[in-house]
């Protein structure tokens, strides 16, 4: 799949008994600006779903808006659910500088295609639980480079996945590899990979 600037693809599963996994993830795109997120409803199941749905749906309203916009909104469309772990990441068209934010524990990475050119980079996450206890939010912003990769991974992910991630293949590949090796067998997992493309000429 692809959006302005980035393709990307995205690998789940539900915790073993259940018919739904309540990890979503979703990459929107309005004119230049892109946004990739990340949600987990608290807990499993059709509750922890519904819940990750709001968070996305809040998101599609207007994925141009500032990620600590699109968290307070996010927020505020949790209310009386059980809430979620929310990480976004937003790319504005025409920039190489991508901002990311995250509330309680969807893992961020930056992968970077050259490797020693550049250091990776891990999200600064924030306690808390979107929808229930908003904390305060301090966006970062990471510089990016073509063939770079941007993974958001729920907390059924071992983070240990980025040690040695293997960047070959399309990123819906490598999403279901770091799946495959690294998810948790009780909890639901999901694995969101974004691979930027460089500016449009």
């Amino acid at each position: 799949m692809s959006a302005p600037g980035i393709e990307w693809g995205c690998s789940a599963r539900a915790i073993p008994g259940e018919d739904v996994c309540g990890d979503r993830a979703v990459v929107h795109h309005r004119g230049e600006a892109a946004v990739a997120a990340a949600v987990d409803g608290l807990g499993h199941g059709p509750e922890a779903a519904a819940a990750a749905e709001r968070a996305l749906d809040a998101i599609a309203d207007d994925p141009r808006h500032e990620v600590v916009d699109l968290l307070a909104r996010c927020h505020d469309a949790l209310a009386r659910t059980r809430g979620a772990a929310v990480s976004v990441a937003s790319l504005h068209g025409g920039s190489t500088t991508m901002t990311w934010a995250g509330v309680g524990n969807v893992e961020g990475r930056v992968v970077r295609a050259a490797r020693g050119r550049a250091r990776d980079e891990s999200l600064l996450l924030a306690p808390g639980v979107v929808g229930y206890a908003l904390p305060p939010l301090r966006p970062t912003s990471v510089e990016l480079a073509r063939g770079d990769l941007l993974v958001l991974a729920t907390d059924g992910v071992d983070p240990a996945f980025a040690d040695s991630l293997d960047t070959a293949g399309s990123c819906e590949a490598i999403a279901a590899r770091i799946l495959e090796q690294h998810a948790r067998p009780r909890d639901d997992s999901l694995v969101l990979v974004a691979r930027y493309l460089g500016q449009r000429s």
